[in-house]
């Protein structure tokens, strides 16, 4: 983020500060307007990542048939409708064919994708769309669950409710029973 979007930035908090009714002069908010630029340059850093950046040369080729699941991956988003919170955790798995990806890509590209304005539902859409292209695989499935603050908080405050998506690509699509080994799989819990 240039600084001069920072600054922008600073400047409007400044104004929203005055428009609720603070006193940005006071001991706690003096810097206020450049934490929370500098919170945005940081919650919205997805917008300048690529997947083509993050991927870089971590496709390998493997001849392995076996599901590949990376489950519980921590994000953090933020509703584009109220601009609030929403958090939770992504579980993906795709079948090779032929390709495989280093498995912390996965992550980042799930952290790509939540560090935009989002709704859950595209955002599990567009993880799973980028391991397809990528990869070209048998089968892409995708689960995100997540805990929205703009239904906790605000709205009708329903601070137990929690949301499930999912994006099932070719073989997790077409066939039950893998669908069905993925849902078991990524349910499973570890042994630790």
């Amino acid at each position: 983020m240039t600084n001069a979007r920072l600054k922008k930035l600073e400047e409007i908090t400044l104004d929203l500060l005055k428009e609720i009714g603070e006193d940005p002069s006071r001991e706690g908010l003096e810097k206020t307007p450049y934490r929370v630029a500098k919170s945005w340059e940081f919650l919205s850093k997805g917008y300048d990542a690529k997947l083509e950046d993050i991927v870089n040369d971590a496709i390998f080729k493997e001849e392995s048939r076996g599901m590949v699941i990376v489950r519980d991956i921590d994000f953090f988003s933020l509703c584009e409708h109220h601009m609030l919170p929403f958090f939770g955790v992504a579980h993906v798995g795709y079948i090779p064919d032929g390709k495989i990806l280093g498995l912390s890509k996965i992550p980042r590209i799930v952290e790509m994708y939540s560090r935009r304005l989002q709704i859950q539902e595209r955002m599990t859409r567009q993880i799973a769309e980028a391991i397809w292209n990528i990869l070209q695989p048998i089968g892409v499935g995708v689960v995100v669950e997540g805990q929205h603050m703009c239904m906790q908080m605000r709205g009708v405050e329903k601070k137990n409710s929690y949301t499930t998506t999912s994006t099932v690509l070719g073989e997790f699509h077409d066939d039950p029973e893998t669908r069905a080994e993925f849902l078991t799989m990524i349910t499973k819990k570890t042994v630790g």
